[in-house]
């Protein structure tokens, strides 16, 4: 009788999606910590922008260098680093005394977050055989944009019992834990692990990307790609219009639609909440087109196109909605259409990087936070001189207009090298 594959591959996605979880809670708490932060230190809202940017800019930064490190040595080491690493700098953001503190502080904390999806696309190429990973991918960053959007009530419950200050260094815990039990568990080679069968590595071997490290990544090749210049470029748009959902959001509502924190809390959850389904969605919509047409080029390319028109469209919706609820209900649709394109843009990137997905993910998550860079400091900028907040919501929405171009000349399936 055969012996029937083990399961413990899906570990890793149990692994995954707590990171996810940790990963944003301890990068949205700080939209609800504003204006307590903004109190305490005495901080303007432009000054608010650039803290948001500090952290986006090392994010953006490091996201290549720590995706090629993963390529290079190994998920294990690198994911366990830099969590600690970026759980210390949550706790420190409660240390902060000033605006230079503060900027510092933020700008260490996105410079360890930066490898946390690439090296977990990375550990999925390896463990995961290729049919399973754009499921994967959506279980991912659906429980990455719920652990956003439950994140709001969770800060404001925290902050209101024990402050700003001490519920940065809680949240800063949650990563040392996770850090400690993936270590322990986590092997890059799954024949390391006892526990997986010869007929689960055979599973692997035949349809899953070598666990073997790479010491040079073809960087001309990745260059002078046109795919990798609009997988690039693609996200770049889709990121744009989503960091106002982690920066400004709580503040929109609280400021521009004069709404207590309370309600803050709650109907800022919505729009991360509604992206965790658009993620689930994008991924069973791929799927389904794939089994009717049987071309995954061209199924990818119909999701993520109607993902950003999606996005472009309810956003300008919003700025029509004279009811706040309203408001928040449309922008939460531009954000579930916004993640529709997440799956085929990761799924995308693990199959143009091949036994580089590590780093070329890297190199679209750089630019896609390149965009949470210009983004939050921009909206700053825009409201402190103009105090127009649908004029952010246009500039939004033409950018998501541009991402459909990208996907239109975009080959999502060929690999940089020839295997």
């Amino acid at each position: 009788m055969t012996e029937a594959p083990t399961r413990v591959r899906y570990w890793v996605i149990v692994f995954a999606v707590a990171l996810a979880v940790v990963t944003y809670i301890d990068r949205v708490c700080i939209a609800n910590a504003a204006p307590y932060i903004r109190a305490d230190l005495g901080l303007g809202l432009d000054q608010m922008g650039y803290i948001f940017a500090a952290f986006t800019a090392s994010y953006a930064l490091f996201e290549i260098p720590c995706g090629y490190l993963g390529d290079r040595i190994g998920p294990r080491r690198v994911l366990f680093r830099i969590v600690l690493w970026w759980s210390f700098f949550t706790a420190a953001t409660g240390w902060t005394w000033n605006y230079a503190s503060l900027m510092v502080t933020r700008f260490l904390f996105g410079a360890g977050e930066a490898g946390c999806f690439p090296n977990l696309t990375r550990a999925f190429s390896t463990w995961l055989p290729e049919a399973e990973t754009p499921r994967a991918q959506g279980i991912l960053w659906l429980s990455a944009r719920w652990g956003g959007a439950f994140t709001p009530p969770l800060a404001i419950l925290v902050i209101t019992y024990i402050g700003w200050r001490h519920a940065f260094e809680a949240f800063g815990c949650l990563g040392v834990l996770w850090g400690v039990l993936f270590y322990r568990w986590y092997r890059d080679d799954p024949a390391a692990n006892p526990k997986v069968n010869a007929a689960e590595l055979e599973l692997l071997r035949t349809h899953a990307k070598p666990p073997t490290a790479h010491g040079k990544a073809p960087w001309g090749k990745l260059v002078r790609s046109w795919n990798v210049w609009m997988l690039c470029a693609q996200y770049f748009c889709l990121s744009y219009g989503w960091y106002f959902y982690i920066t400004w959001l709580p503040t929109y509502l609280k400021e521009g639609r004069g709404l207590t924190i309370t309600y803050t809390a709650v109907l800022g959850a919505m729009p991360l909440f509604f992206g965790g389904i658009g993620n689930a969605a994008g991924a069973l919509a791929t799927a389904f087109l794939v089994r009717r047409s049987g071309d995954l080029r061209w199924s990818r390319k119909v999701v993520s196109c109607l993902g950003f028109a999606g996005a472009s469209s309810f956003l300008l919706l919003s700025t029509r909605a004279a009811n706040p609820v309203t408001a928040i209900f449309t922008i939460a649709l531009a954000s579930f259409c916004n993640d529709l394109v997440i799956p085929c843009a990761w799924t995308a990137a693990m199959d143009i990087g091949g036994r580089f997905a590590g780093t070329v993910s890297g190199t679209m998550n750089m630019m896609g936070n390149l965009a949470g860079v210009i983004s939050p400091a921009l909206i700053g900028y825009i409201l402190k001189h103009t105090g127009n907040w649908n004029l952010t919501f246009y500039i939004s929405a033409g950018i998501y207009v541009m991402g459909i171009l990208c996907w239109l000349s975009l080959d999502p399936v060929t690999p940089l090298e020839a295997p």
